[in-house]
């Protein structure tokens, strides 16, 4: 066993391993940041970053949130207007779990057999590692470089993530500030770093349904009405719709129950009201209203007594093959060998926020087996790749903008 200060193959230590270590060490539990983004703007300010802080949210929830910023010099522009890439994630994490159940102290970066351990490796603190000396290497090599370079990194994305990256993005917008694209920094890969990124998500939206019935005995079913009978035709009729066919970026719209209860507890009473939670994952074929408009003329239909109410999470978003893609897909050709698919699969993330202000956005980041697990850990060896392809990135896009 083996901790921080590791070196590599070539027997010195990597900068992108070393920063990692030290963010794993900061006990950022959501939506503590635990001086995560000092240690980050530390080594961004030398670059020419301009770093502004934006805290947000009640006391007793206080997220912190970075914007930092490097402008492209005019020498790099030669008249032409700057594009602006934001490098986007998170500093904060999940909770451990059970400590006892960790091999290791999750906050405590650990090697064990060509794996560094610790909670936040995967999600996400290889990924602002590797963003971070990225950026340095590319600034270093073309300080002249037509792009203008931006961070957007928020404590509050494992949590509500209602004062993390949606603020920042409203106070860029309030201010007028154009993303040409953006990077983020999500565990995407799923058995070597950069075989898979994420061109897009979908949408997310919860219902809350309560359906009213008459409370009564359970022998005298006359007596009462019965909320979960009633609900039970409609219920079939919504789990057999297609919602949507997909298209050739996302599945079909998925429509599932996450939670239902009704009754007192008691085996002898029918209950006066039933509690449906429901969630749609949606694609770009579907709008909420519209799904909102069917399901509520199903409802209507079986002549149920209800009230519903509606929870937007996020909307789908889709970065079509273009500037960004062809930079991502190339930059994992080149340093990985790889053929990266595209995907849309899996959860939402803070992208369908940054997708509102940035119509090329690209989730990509280390695999994402131990993402939120007890003994979190990523392989040692795709540390350097994914700094390769992030610096990859920018070279293609500096080529592409100059």
């Amino acid at each position: 066993m083996a901790l921080s200060g590791t070196a590599d193959s070539t027997g010195a230590t990597s900068r992108t391993l070393r920063l990692t270590e030290q963010l794993i060490s900061r006990a950022s539990n959501t939506p503590h940041d635990a001086g995560c983004q000092d240690l980050i703007a530390a080594r961004l300010t030398p670059l020419g970053f301009v770093c502004e802080t934006i805290v947000s949210g009640p006391e007793s929830f206080r997220v912190i949130n970075l914007w930092a910023k490097r402008a492209a010099t005019p020498a790099g522009l030669a008249g032409a207007a700057p594009k602006l890439i934001v490098f986007a994630g998170h500093t904060d994490v999940v909770p451990t779990g059970p400590l006892d159940q960790w091999d290791s102290d999750p906050f405590t970066p650990t090697h064990r057999d060509g794996k560094l351990y610790g909670r936040g490796v995967s999600d996400m603190k290889t990924s602002l590692a590797a963003f971070v000396v990225a950026a340095e290497e590319f600034v270093a090599a073309q300080p002249d470089t037509p792009l203008s370079l931006a961070f957007l990194l928020t404590s509050d994305e494992e949590g509500p993530a209602l004062d993390g990256t949606v603020v920042v993005c409203q106070a860029l917008t309030a201010r007028g500030e154009h993303i040409d694209y953006c990077l983020v920094g999500e565990p995407t890969s799923v058995q070597q770093t950069g075989d898979m990124i994420k061109n897009g998500r979908r949408g997310t939206m919860s219902g809350r349904l309560t359906v009213k019935g008459v409370q009564g005995h359970i022998a005298y079913p006359h007596l009462a009405n019965n909320p979960i009978h009633l609900f039970a035709p409609a219920l079939a009729e919504l789990v057999a719709i297609e919602w949507d066919p997909g298209n050739a970026f996302f599945p079909p719209t998925s429509w599932q129950v996450s939670n239902i209860h009704g009754g007192t507890g008691a085996s002898n009473v029918i209950p006066g009201a039933l509690v449906v939670d429901f969630n749609f994952r949606f694609c770009t074929e579907s709008t909420p209203e519209q799904l909102q408009t069917r399901l509520q003329a199903v409802l209507e239909r079986h002549g149920l007594n209800f009230d519903l109410s509606w929870t937007i999470g996020g909307l789908p978003f889709l970065t079509t093959p273009g500037t960004l893609v062809d930079a991502v897909v190339q930059a994992i050709k080149d340093e990985t060998g790889l053929d990266t698919v595209l995907s849309t699969t899996g959860g939402t993330s803070d992208g369908r926020f940054i997708a509102q202000i940035c119509k090329q956005v690209i989730e990509l980041g280390p695999t994402n087996a131990t993402i939120h697990k007890i003994n979190e850990h990523l392989p040692v060896s795709d540390i350097e790749p994914l700094k390769n392809i992030y610096r990859r990135v920018l070279e293609n896009l500096s080529s592409q903008t100059a």
